[in-house]
């Protein structure tokens, strides 16, 4: 079995952010569409290229080095964010609570909007934290995987929660306590997304789809679904359907989410496996019901009212953009009070009524609602507490198991 380390892919990795590249979350943008969240905007050459670059054979295991925090003297702090990620007025010149951050602390943020895809921006950072440099970037915003990696390596530094207030207190529940980072000792989630169940009801002759098991068995869908190409987000919601855990889930059971699947495959009740990619099909009733973005979902309802969605019984799966501060940051201080600034309920709706994703915010509903009430009763952006509880993370991989899981999934959708 062919093994990696962060910064030399596996084959079956690599096949995988190619299948981004071209519909997958890495191929979206972040307000057109929905998010990237896993792996994507490389050309080929630039994936056979990071697949071959090395990390040094000394791998660092805990918290990342710290240079001298200039903070107290240098009352800046460099901040790199995906792009739409970010509210902006309507002149798009400025970033509303940005410079409320700066109007109220005095610290000036170069922000810059320079993550389009978590592997390729790993790829650009990467060489200097293996030196143990200096990113120049004092905040960066990375999916899950990716910060559980970072962390794992020592790429990033262990916050201060003397720092962190508004984050320690309002940080919602289902977010506090990741595999990858316990306790949130390195990140904070900058916004959670769920995968869950889509369908048209027009297509479905007025009928709910509310479980994976429709989604696998129903005759009345078959040839008119779709799972996505997404291998946590597909494996995810079938474990879940199955009773199993993604949080703690075996390899006998990976293998026989993958049956269930196949078997579905088999008998033609798939149509396809697609990335964002469903949505035109989906709105139209090609598609009648699928494995979807809780983004596209809310987007698509915005102009066809027969776009519902569905939580099923089993729960469903969350993953997470993070804030973290890299290794040697030269304003370490300052990039923990800005992260704490966005864990102010005020603020959190500002940003939560502009980039319309799941806010990790506790307290901030009659804040959302002042600006939005629909936003603010909406569960794809504020999850109530039963929905809240239904969530479940996928659990961090090891370097064998992604390989070995990865080439299973491929296999499956024929990649």
């Amino acid at each position: 079995m062919e093994q990696y380390e962060p910064g030399r892919l596996s084959g079956a990795q690599l096949a995988a952010m190619r299948r981004s590249l071209t519909n997958g979350r890495g191929a979206l943008t972040r307000r057109s569409m929905l998010r990237a969240t896993g792996v994507g905007a490389l050309t080929i050459g630039g994936l056979a290229g990071l697949s071959g670059c090395g990390i040094p054979p000394a791998k660092r295991e805990g918290d990342g080095p710290a240079s001298t925090d200039h903070s107290a003297d240098e009352k800046r702090v460099v901040f790199s964010n995906w792009t739409e990620y970010m509210d902006v007025s309507e002149d798009e010149k400025d970033y509303p609570t940005l410079d409320a951050f700066t109007k109220r602390t005095g610290i000036s943020v170069k922000y810059t909007a320079d993550i389009n895809d978590n592997v390729e921006f790993f790829g650009k950072i990467q060489p200097q934290l293996a030196a143990g440099q200096d990113t120049g970037r004092d905040l960066i915003c990375v999916t899950d995987w990716l910060a559980a990696r970072m962390i794992r390596l020592g790429y990033a530094q262990k916050l201060d929660p003397s720092q962190l207030p508004h984050a320690f207190a309002n940080l919602s529940d289902q977010f506090r306590s990741p595999d990858w980072d316990p306790g949130r000792a390195h990140s904070y989630p900058w916004t959670g997304i769920p995968t869950v169940i889509a369908y048209n009801a027009k297509a479905t002759g007025g009928r709910t789809v509310d479980s994976v098991s429709q989604l696998l068995d129903d005759p009345r869908l078959k040839g008119r679904v779709a799972f996505l190409s997404e291998m946590r987000d597909s494996i995810g919601m079938t474990l879940l359907d199955l009773g199993k855990d993604p949080g703690s889930f075996t390899d006998d059971d990976f293998d026989a989410a993958i049956a269930r699947i196949q078997k579905a495959v088999d008998k033609k009740q798939i149509r396809r496996f697609t990335g964002n990619d469903y949505t035109a099909d989906l709105d139209k009733g090609d598609i009648a019901a699928c494995v979807a973005w809780a983004g596209d979902i809310v987007q698509l309802q915005n102009d066809n009212p027969d776009i519902k969605f569905a939580i099923p019984r089993s729960g469903y799966i969350i993953s997470s953009d993070n804030l973290l501060v890299p290794a040697r940051a030269r304003h370490k201080t300052n990039a923990e009070k800005l992260i704490d600034h966005y864990y102010r309920p005020p603020v959190a709706a500002q940003l939560a009524a502009y980039i319309n994703y799941v806010c990790p915010v506790d307290g901030v509903r009659a804040e959302l609602a002042k600006i939005d009430k629909s936003m603010a009763d909406n569960t794809l952006i504020l999850p109530d507490a039963a929905m809240a509880a239904a969530s479940h993370a996928f659990r961090s991989l090891s370097a064998e198991e992604e390989t070995a899981y990865e080439q299973k999934f491929a296999t499956l959708i024929g990649a």
